[in-house]
């Protein structure tokens, strides 16, 4: 079973010390990709379904992944999850193909519709159309990617005219969330699922799933303590890749991080 390790964006690990500390522990440990969160800004006071008080330290998952690119060299860098429609999809994919050169091509992109209102207020996007948002600017990213000619016109971004480079070689594109639109939108527009989830929770999501085509992966946060019977229960799933978040699980990062390499591989 493949693993990895999300969420090291947030408090005290945001560090740069730490992230270059634990990035590199969990290289050679054996994990296969490391997962940033995002969130621009956070509702203050708190209020549900916010999952953090708003004095929370979160680096931007970009920025962070720049930053573990440049201590590692093998472990896989993935946004987990870029909430999309608050992003400029020009920019974004710059971004994007930028992060791809300079890791090698160990860069995934997960994308995300969103489910903060006071989130989206705050950046100018309608909490209404993000749905809509998330696929046309996932449709315009992949014309500057991979058009000979790159040009889009919709609802909320339109070009034509331009190109950009670098080119990214690698990328791969994985849609979370668990509405049916999220479903939808990783089969059509994406290379893989990024769930959250009990085996029992992720059994009903997967029992919802469309069919899913060759190569599609899915890549599953996993919410409860990882054993070999627990390990084995969501590879019968159909789960490819299991994702750690240290903080929910007893002991330090460190600990979490070497008790969960035995299933690494």
């Amino acid at each position: 079973m493949d693993i990895g390790v999300q969420g090291l964006n947030i408090g005290d690990t945001a560090r740069p010390d730490e992230t270059r500390r634990l990035a590199r522990l969990a290289e050679s440990l054996g994990y296969r990709s490391w997962w940033a969160s995002d969130h621009v800004v956070l509702p203050s006071p708190r209020v549900d379904p916010s999952p953090s008080e708003p004095d929370t330290v979160i680096v931007d998952p970009l920025a962070h992944l720049g930053y573990v690119a440049a201590v590692t060299s093998t472990i896989e860098l993935a946004t987990g999850i870029v909430i999309l429609p608050q992003r400029n999809p020009v920019v974004l994919a710059k971004q994007v193909a930028s992060l791809d050169l300079l890791s090698g091509g160990r860069f995934t992109l997960g994308v995300g519709a969103g489910y903060l209102e006071p989130e989206m207020a705050a950046v100018g996007v309608p909490f209404d159309d993000r749905g809509k948002r998330t696929d046309e600017y996932l449709d315009a990213m992949d014309q500057l990617w991979h058009a000979p000619e790159p040009s889009f016109s919709g609802q909320f971004v339109s070009f034509s005219g331009v190109d950009a480079h670098p080119r990214p070689s690698n990328v791969r594109v994985v849609v979370g969330g668990h509405s049916p639109s999220a479903f939808r939108r990783a089969v059509t527009r994406a290379q893989g699922w990024f769930g959250i989830g009990t085996p029992d929770e992720i059994r009903g999501h997967l029992a919802r799933f469309p069919a899913r085509p060759d190569g599609f992966r899915i890549s599953v946060s996993a919410q409860v303590p990882l054993t070999a019977a627990v390990v084995r229960e969501y590879e019968d799933l159909g789960v490819d890749e299991l994702v750690i978040y240290p903080p929910i699980f007893d002991g330090t990062v460190d600990e979490v991080l070497r008790r969960n390499a035995e299933f690494t591989g």
